[in-house]
């Protein structure tokens, strides 16, 4: 049981960093590998401001906010300096690598008795693991929410038809360097975040926390939509999240049958072929498990 709550909840905190790939991957229709550096600079910056006595709310935000300026960053690369974009997000992660070190004077830092967000909900007196389970889902609404009412907006629907079809959305006269940007940082701002929080959820921040971090949040996008199909733009944004929970639950059965936790990346890309692969075999073999719907 204690298995199921402590994945449920690392699921949670993870999918906040799938909408963020999310973003990049499926709306933008753009390569960004700056996830694997804006992760781990989310959760030093976030560690050392709390260790330097700062709110872990505010030290929160400043991570959403930095790993903002990184994502900015790859996207001044992709539209002023015209490096493709797989290249530019390699460029800034690589970048990355060392201001994180720089930020955190170390390869780990410890937050042992430090303020934490999930300290909040200590007064619940919520068994072990559901203070986190309790935060993730208020997070998850309200950034799914706020995702929502953005990519209705205006610049929003700019975006979504720049990731459709760029050369169209520049014959209407949408800026599409400026949405390729907000895009990117608003993925990376995500990342960030998430980097913070799973820091604060482990106690402590690492330099090679983000080694991977491309790979669990398309295993969750791919998981969530081989699962449940094709939906809305809302109903996706959810199995977004309920495709990180799954690849939780997946790892976890994989070390319950005796796999070494060394070889959880090796597992981890296993598992992101299967989901990616699974696609083009259903449509071979014609195996059409979920009605499909229309997207909006």
């Amino acid at each position: 049981m204690d298995l199921i709550v402590t994945a449920t909840a690392q699921g949670l905190l993870w999918g906040m960093m799938a909408l963020g790939i999310f973003i990049t991957y499926r709306i933008l229709d753009l390569p960004d590998m700056t996830a694997e550096g804006s992760f781990p600079l989310g959760a030093a910056v976030c560690a050392q401001l709390i260790i330097s006595g700062m709110h872990p709310l505010a030290a929160t935000a400043v991570a959403f906010l930095i790993g903002s300026l990184a994502g900015a960053i790859t996207g001044f690369l992709i539209t002023k300096a015209h490096i493709p974009g797989l290249l530019a997000g390699i460029l800034t992660m690589t970048g990355l690598y060392s201001i994180n070190l720089r930020i955190m004077k170390r390869a780990n830092l410890s937050l042992l008795g430090k303020a934490k967000v999930t300290d909040f909900f200590n007064r619940l007196n919520l068994p072990n693991q559901f203070d986190t389970i309790f935060m993730g889902l208020i997070l998850v609404v309200l950034i799914i929410t706020l995702l929502v009412l953005f990519f209705k907006t205006e610049i929003g629907q700019a975006v979504i038809a720049t990731g459709d079809n760029e050369k169209m959305a520049r014959s209407l006269g949408i800026s599409t360097n400026q949405t390729k940007m907000i895009g990117l940082m608003l993925s990376n701002g995500l990342v960030a975040a998430a980097g913070a929080l799973i820091a604060q959820d482990n106690g402590y921040a690492d330099i090679s926390m983000g080694i991977g971090t491309i790979v669990i949040g398309l295993a969750s996008v791919i998981i969530g939509e081989v699962v449940f199909g094709n939906l809305s733009f809302v109903h996706r944004l959810i199995c977004v999240i309920l495709g990180a929970i799954i690849y939780r639950f997946i790892i976890m059965f994989v070390l319950l049958i005796g796999l070494q936790p060394n070889d959880l990346k090796l597992i981890s890309a296993f598992i992101l072929a299967i989901c990616l692969a699974l696609p083009s075999i259903r449509t071979r073999f014609n195996l059409n498990f979920f009605h499909k719907k229309e997207l909006m």
